[in-house]
């Protein structure tokens, strides 16, 4: 399923398309909210590792002194990422950031889409000076009654990625057209973020867009056909998903609470990530 068409997919090409060599990069600062976190990729010890730590785990393989940091939060609106990462982002000086925000607040019952587009274009024009190469994406969305009802919003969200990325020169990572991505079978039961092949996918975008080989071409491909699980399964998951993560979910927005409340960026200064090195060894990734 790809919902970019006409002139948005010649957009999505030229903002996709490789240059012309491979680049050198030293550094990598990843901004945002539960997607960038690493929800959920979940680590045997209850941490996330999810596609920021894998893209860098692979840039700092071949490059050494390789330093990463990330400073997303699970549950933070595009005016907090905002507020609290952006200007530290900026100033660490990294060759590469990568900016994903304003999803959470298109979910929200009520969201004002002219105050989420000034606040990611105040973020992006703090961040793209600061840098080599800005990243930006498109969010994946996962296929079903939910993506059909904030389908407006998330499309005028990643109108302003487009428009954003055309200005300062940032590179665009098309998650949103990738029919891999919206298969309910890369998602968790939470239905709100990634499995850990999903976020090894997203990382190949990534890697790809920055101009390295691909390591797998394939990464948009949709997974192979599966049976459509009966009625009776479909209602019991229907029922744990409620009870275990949307009603739970409702009540964090009627208390004005969030996941994120109090909890720390999960790598706040820019450093050598030879932790991650091993942990990918220990896996058995590349």
């Amino acid at each position: 399923m790809v919902w970019q068409v006409g002139r948005r997919d010649t957009i999505t090409a030229a903002m996709q398309t490789n240059p012309p060599c491979s680049p050198s990069y030293s550094s990598l600062v990843a901004v945002g909210d539960s997607f960038t976190e690493g929800m959920s990729d979940l680590l045997p010890d209850g941490s996330y590792r999810g596609w920021a730590d894998l893209l860098a785990a692979r840039m700092a393989a071949r490059t050494p002194g390789f330093r990463y940091a990330n400073l997303a939060v699970r549950g933070k609106l595009i005016g907090q990422i905002l507020d609290e990462q952006v200007e530290a982002a900026a100033a660490m000086r990294a060759d590469v950031v990568t900016l994903v925000g304003g999803l959470n607040d298109t979910l929200r019952p009520r969201c004002d889409m002219g105050r989420v587009r000034a606040l990611l274009t105040e973020a992006v024009e703090r961040l793209a000076p600061s840098c080599k190469q800005l990243v930006l994406m498109r969010s994946p969305a996962r296929r079903g009654p939910v993506l059909e009802r904030f389908r407006p919003r998330l499309e005028a969200l990643f109108a302003c990625v487009d428009e954003l990325a055309e200005r300062h020169g940032a590179l665009v990572v098309d998650l949103y057209g990738a029919p891999s991505l919206s298969d309910p079978r890369m998602w968790d039961a939470d239905r709100l973020h990634l499995t850990a092949e999903g976020h090894r996918r997203v990382a190949e975008a990534v890697w790809q867009t920055l101009g390295h080989e691909p390591e797998d071409p394939e990464w948009r491909t949709p997974l192979p056909p599966a049976p459509r699980p009966g009625w009776l399964t479909r209602r019991i998951a229907d029922a744990r998903f409620a009870r275990q993560h949307l009603l739970p979910w409702i009540g964090r927005r009627l208390t004005g609470r969030s996941s994120g409340d109090g909890r720390p960026p999960k790598r706040p200064e820019l450093l050598p990530c030879t932790d991650l090195l091993q942990q990918t060894a220990d896996a058995g990734l590349s």
